[in-house]
């Protein structure tokens, strides 16, 4: 039975909406709906939801506007965000992931396997950036690079610069472990877990992402061909 998480369902389509409250209220959860875009972010911003189930094709304000703008809100930037629509796309994926969601998931999908890849989701949400063989602190200092996981804030230079949710663990994760290489798909069974469907594309565009923001130091993270990324040991 799961402790009390708040789930926000937003679709346009009741009935949509109605299957989707039943099965997670059935499972314990608490749910919230929302019917738009504009909608979905007051009562994300009301209740501070664990997680957000969202459709993408809704009128006026869109799935992507909507997970933008939660990421870029300090209130709900941690809330997970599970993309459930009917867009197959490639494109459409790496963009919502790009955005920081959770998750994406195409619809048709059975009650069964939704509740699972939402507890997939809960499970990870309470955890941290971790790795196997380097205790991690809380506030991790790289140069002139400062990465506190307790506000998942990132500054350079004093600055900070606001990094979505994967794009932070992404960083952390490779920060922490300056110097070791990862494979693509090492860092999507760490950063997305083993459950969620990802592709190694995926990994790519956070790293590109990154690196444009860390702007003059974005050669601290160095792709090794033909393996995969890792954050220089030493940074001048």
């Amino acid at each position: 039975m799961a402790l009390e998480k708040k789930i926000l369902v937003v679709d346009d389509e009741q009935d949509i909406v109605d299957l989707i409250s039943y099965n997670l209220s059935k499972e314990g959860y608490t749910v919230v709906t929302a019917s738009n875009g504009t909608e979905a972010v007051q009562r994300a911003l009301e209740h501070l939801p664990d997680l957000v189930i969202l459709d993408i094709m809704m009128p006026g304000m869109d799935g992507f506007e909507v997970c933008r703008s939660l990421r870029q809100n300090a209130a709900t930037s941690t809330s997970a965000i599970m993309f459930l629509t009917a867009k197959s796309g490639e494109i459409d994926q790496i963009l919502g992931l790009e955005l920081g969601a959770d998750d994406y998931i195409q619809k048709p999908i059975s009650p069964r396997v939704l509740i699972a890849r939402v507890k997939t989701i809960l499970r990870r949400g309470g955890e941290t950036v971790r790795t196997e063989t380097i205790a991690v602190p809380e506030v991790l200092r790289v140069g002139v690079l400062e990465i506190n996981r307790q506000n998942y804030t990132v500054k350079i230079e004093g600055k900070e610069i606001f990094f979505p949710k994967k794009e932070f663990e992404l960083l952390a994760f490779l920060a922490a472990n300056s110097g070791k290489v990862f494979t693509r798909e090492s860092l999507l069974r760490r950063i997305w877990g083993e459950s969620v469907y990802v592709i190694d594309r995926t990994v790519d565009v956070h790293v590109s992402k990154i690196r444009e923001k860390l702007g003059d130091y974005s050669s601290w993270i160095e792709t090794v061909k033909g393996v995969g990324y890792r954050f220089r040991e030493q940074v001048s």
